[in-house]
């Protein structure tokens, strides 16, 4: 049972659930030298249209500042970002993946993927569709 952290029991395990989601995958990204905060940020670099400001990249995952830093910073130690001059504000850069930073981002999806299929296996394709039907009701009613 999840620990009370709120005043619904329900909320308490929906929290509970991600929490331990993440460390799951965590764990396993992990051991490939990766993290979920590192897979979130090459994956907006990835599907983003075109590179991305630092603050294009805090707003977009919810971070702040700071933390998208450390973030980029690390990737970047690691040859996998480089940043590149703003061509309209030579006070920004803009982020970009290297192909080694691309390839790592596939090698992390393809965990990420495998980490959470083994982490819902218990669910059939009626009970996902039914969680996932449950969990857009709540998030209808928190806009």
């Amino acid at each position: 049972m999840a620990v009370q952290g709120s005043s619904d029991i329900l909320i308490d395990e929906l929290y509970e659930t991600t929490h331990r989601l993440r460390q799951f995958v965590e764990a396993r990204l992990r051991e490939k030298g990766a993290s979920v905060a590192r897979l979130r940020a090459l994956r907006m670099l990835a599907r983003a249209e075109h590179p991305l400001r630092m603050r294009d990249l805090s707003e977009m995952a919810g971070i702040a500042a700071r933390t998208a830093t450390s973030i980029i910073d690390s990737l970047e130690r690691d040859g996998l970002v480089e940043r590149l001059p703003h061509p309209h504000d030579r006070r920004a850069f803009l982020l970009h993946l290297t192909d080694e930073g691309l390839r790592c981002h596939r090698e992390a999806e393809e965990i990420d993927r495998l980490a959470l299929a083994e982490a819902t296996a218990a669910l059939d394709a009626g009970d996902r569709e039914q969680l996932r039907a449950l969990l857009a009701r709540i998030r209808e009613n928190t806009v």
